[in-house]
């Protein structure tokens, strides 16, 4: 996989894929790739990374929260039993 020219995105592809989101590259345009939640279907949530942001520390930010709040991935702590 190619890797994003600025270390703060790619600090948070990084995460991401450790999550188990998608990455896919652009071929063209100002996006450098997208970000695909672990929900494969068209519900997914999807992510722009912008090749050369004006904020590079803040588009990592926002897209840290945006895996964080992802409604699509498995918690961690989940244990499979649902509390009514």
């Amino acid at each position: 996989m190619s890797r994003h020219p600025d270390p703060h995105l790619q600090a948070v592809i990084e995460y991401a894929v450790s999550k188990g989101w998608r990455v896919k590259l652009s071929k063209k345009g100002h996006a450098w790739g997208r970000l695909l939640c672990p929900l494969n279907e068209r519900e997914g949530c999807i992510h722009s990374v912008n090749g050369t942001p004006r904020n590079p520390v803040g588009d990592a930010r926002r897209l840290k929260k945006a895996i964080d709040n992802c409604p699509h991935q498995e918690n961690e702590n989940d244990d499979g039993n649902e509390e009514l």
